[in-house]
């Protein structure tokens, strides 16, 4: 067996740590916080009006709100829009607010007719609302109290009727 100098890494040991590297990275890039910024935050406010429907946050103060980021190109956004749905009609005193970055009128109305989904949704296409949350991978949502402040945020898809979110929900809105 022949000897390697000091502070020289084998090939084995070389891929070994390009490995364990390569991993930290993608496992970083995946992170998108444990504990985001916004939480126990002021919620940012925005008012959008898409043409057919409108919204102001600032309206919205006294109500916990549901406020969900998504589109339609996103499978996952599509696969967590009846248990938003489901969560609205189970819990009037929680406003679910739907944003969608669809940048085309056309397509985004096109879906809501084929899929009617009972809560309010409203497009913005220069993304400015979820830009003001720091959201650019969807599905993102927050959960808002009564006072404007940032309680929670789930990053991807979620059963909203799920008895500890639900529970969580009634005891925010109580």
């Amino acid at each position: 067996m022949i000897g390697s100098a000091p502070g020289v890494c084998s090939v084995r040991q070389t891929k070994k740590w390009a490995a364990i590297g390569l991993a930290a990275v993608l496992l970083a890039g995946c992170d998108r916080g444990s504990h985001p910024g916004q939480v126990g935050q002021l919620a940012p406010v925005f008012a959008l009006n898409d043409g057919l429907t409108s919204v102001d946050m600032s309206g919205l103060h006294g109500r916990v709100v549901v406020l969900n980021f998504w589109a339609t190109w996103c499978g996952p956004c599509i696969q967590e829009l009846p248990s938003l749905t489901a969560l609205q009609e189970a819990l009037p005193q929680v406003k679910v607010v739907a944003v969608s970055a669809d940048e085309d009128a056309t397509v985004y109305q096109n879906y809501l007719m084929k899929h009617p989904i009972h809560l309010l949704s409203v497009r913005d296409a220069a993304q400015k609302s979820n830009g003001l949350y720091g959201s650019y991978r969807f599905p993102e949502t927050y959960v808002i109290d009564k006072t404007g402040v940032v309680r929670r945020k789930f990053v991807g898809a979620q059963n909203w009727t799920s008895p500890e979110i639900v529970s969580y929900l009634r005891k925010l809105a109580a």
